[in-house]
C-alpha cells in the first residue's frame, strides 16, 4: 500500500471509528489528510470503493489483534492489547451498530469466524470458567454484545476494563451459587 493511500485509509478508519458511516465525507477526509478531493477520487473512485478498502483494512487489523489475543495469558495482557487497539475496537463497534448494512454484516461474520476461538482460552481464565468451555463461550457471546454497546472513546480505559471483567466474574459467581 502506498503511503498516500495508507494516509487516507488511516484517517477514514479513525473517522469511522468515532462517528460511523456519517463520519466519512470526502470533503472532511480531504481536509484532514491535507489533500484535495480529486486525490481521493483518483485513488478510490467513490466512497463505496473506499468503504470496501476500509473493511479490508479492518479485517487485516482484526487478524493481527486476534493473534495477539490468542497469545494473552491473563487479564492484564488482554487489557494491554485492547487498549493498544482502541481505535480498532471502536471501528468494530460501529460495524456492529450498523450491521444492517450488508457489507458490514459480511465482515463481522468473517471476523467472528476466527476471533472468538483465539480469545476463548484467556476469556475462560479471566471469568474463572476454565472447567466449562461451553458455558464460558455462552457468557462470552452475551458479554460481547454488551461490551460493544458500552465502549466509547472515554470509557475504554484500564479501570473500566478491569471493572467490566470483575462484573462478568461476579455474574458467573452468582450463576454458580444459584445452582446450589
Amino acid at each position: 500500500m502506498r503511503a498516500v493511500e495508507k494516509n487516507w485509509l488511516e484517517t477514514g478508519y479513525r473517522c469511522f471509528a468515532k462517528e460511523g458511516p456519517n463520519g466519512l465525507k470526502v470533503e472532511r477526509l480531504s481536509k484532514e489528510v491535507g489533500k484535495n478531493k480529486s486525490s481521493f477520487y483518483h485513488l478510490f473512485a467513490d466512497l463505496e470503493v473506499f468503504m470496501e478498502r476500509l473493511l479490508e483494512f479492518h479485517l487485516g487489523r482484526a487478524k493481527t489483534i486476534s493473534k495477539k489475543e490468542s497469545e494473552a495469558r491473563n487479564e492484564n495482557e488482554l487489557i494491554a492489547i485492547l487498549l493498544e487497539h482502541k481505535t480498532d475496537l471502536l471501528f468494530h463497534r460501529q460495524l456492529r451498530i450498523h450491521r444492517d448494512h450488508q457489507s458490514f454484516k459480511k465482515y463481522l461474520d468473517r471476523i467472528g469466524q476466527f476471533s472468538v476461538q483465539g480469545l476463548l482460552p484467556v476469556w475462560k481464565n479471566i471469568i474463572s470458567l476454565t472447567e466449562n468451555g461451553y458455558l464460558a463461550q455462552m457468557v462470552f457471546h452475551l458479554s460481547l454484545e454488551n461490551f460493544y454497546l458500552q465502549i466509547t472513546d472515554e470509557t475504554l480505559n484500564k479501570p473500566w476494563l478491569k471493572s467490566y471483567f470483575a462484573n462478568i466474574r461476579h455474574m458467573v459467581l452468582l450463576f454458580r451459587q444459584s445452582k446450589h
